[in-house]
């Protein structure tokens, strides 16, 4: 296995494509000329799209010049990260049972988990309803119709559970309007947390060793999946999670949220909050920042939770010792988020343009000490509906 500068060397001699295959940019241009018969794959074998998918070595201006972290770029599958939870759990309720031979597939959604399930419903001849809310952005709108997709969009937010819980409520409906229908339930749903079972041996087999996992929040699929893999794996792993400012995840009150794809203002029942040796909040104005400077430094970046967790990763980077070994995940790429995280005039809109974070994040003791505004971290993670104490309770 490569040492950390080793497997540095190697990815800026060679590109790294799907699958784990490496191609030497010095040959790369000889290997084009080469005639291969092209194949037509059934329906089927569009899941082998998914998987193998790149790492990429982060340094500058993310993190100082000769430190840096391995970033997982998951934008590399067909529709992101959540490719992998959407044709998995598909998969395992059709082998129960649970799901029948053209049963239809009701889930919420704020974007990516739908297109999963969209490939998923092509790969395994299921009729998909996606349940989402205004906020969803237009071409992702029709990128999910295009894709086979019926999109349902819920007009008013719950009064305490926001746009989650209301897209929550209308699943219900209907699935009570399609009878034999199924809902995959991702924040609740242990196959959404098995199913990146296979991420975390990528990134087992490509680094060797891993001393800090950093991931995004949102559902807690991903960061507990990859994490029960790489616990046993790494005994002594530092898992770090990223949320933003508003979720109700990690004990914070629940806010209307800019950034879509990490946070939460529901409670997901996978989020392994005993994984998590610290979490940190990032405003979007931050995460904003750290995807353009990814963009023109590594031309490599995505959307909200991808901003996010850069600019976490730097700076365990900057402050962790020299030969720490940081992994983090990258779930999606920028396409998405043309008309937000890279549209000046949104930006601009909502004080999110050219406004760099602190070099470093202000520290709680816990949770809910106060309402956090900007990047934050707290080193003490426990699952908010447990936070209270016995007195706290009795003094309600």
């Amino acid at each position: 296995m490569q040492s950390l500068t080793s497997a540095s060397t190697t990815m800026n001699n060679s590109t790294t494509m799907k699958a784990g295959t490496t191609i030497d940019t010095n040959t790369a241009a000889t290997a084009t000329t080469t005639t291969n018969t092209p194949v037509t794959p059934s329906r089927s074998a569009l899941s082998t799209l998914v998987g193998g998918t790149p790492l990429l070595r982060v340094s500058e201006p993310l993190a100082p010049a000769g430190r840096g972290f391995w970033a997982k770029l998951e934008g590399f599958n067909p529709g992101g990260i959540k490719d992998r939870p959407g044709l998995y759990m598909v998969e395992r309720a059709r082998a129960r049972g649970d799901l029948r031979p053209g049963g239809r597939i009701i889930e919420s959604t704020s974007g990516t988990l739908g297109l999963g399930l969209a490939l998923a419903g092509l790969v395994h001849g299921h009729p998909v309803t996606l349940v989402t809310d205004p906020g969803l952005e237009p071409s992702m709108t029709r990128l999910l119709s295009v894709y086979g997709a019926h999109v349902d969009i819920v007009d008013d937010p719950h009064p305490t559970g926001g746009w989650q819980q209301a897209r929550r409520d209308r699943v219900v409906e209907l699935l009570k309007e399609h009878p034999g229908s199924w809902c995959p339930d991702q924040y609740n749903n242990p196959d959404n947390t098995a199913a990146y079972t296979p991420l975390a041996l990528e990134l087992a087999s490509e680094l060797g060793h891993i001393d800090v996992l950093v991931c995004s929040v949102g559902t807690g699929g991903h960061s507990a999946g990859i994490g029960r893999v790489l616990r046993q794996l790494y005994p002594e792993i530092t898992i770090v999670g990223v949320d933003t400012i508003g979720s109700t995840i990690f004990g914070q009150p629940a806010r209307t949220r800019v950034m879509r794809g990490l946070g939460s203002s529901i409670y997901p029942r996978n989020v392994a909050y005993d994984y998590f040796s610290e979490v940190h909040w990032v405003a979007p104005h931050e995460a904003v920042w750290a995807c353009r400077k990814l963009a023109a430094s590594h031309y490599a970046t995505g959307g909200w939770s991808v901003g996010a967790v850069a600019l976490v990763a730097g700076w365990l980077a900057r402050t962790m010792p020299a030969d720490a070994r940081i992994a983090a995940i990258f779930p999606d790429g920028p396409q998405r988020y043309l008309g937000t995280v890279y549209d000046d005039e949104y930006c601009a809109r909502h004080g999110l343009l050219d406004v760099p974070p602190p070099p470093e994040p202000e520290l709680i003791g816990r949770a809910d000490e106060r309402e956090v505004a900007r990047w934050t971290r707290c080193t003490d993670v426990v699952d908010p509906l447990v936070l209270r104490t016995p007195s706290e309770e009795e003094g309600k």
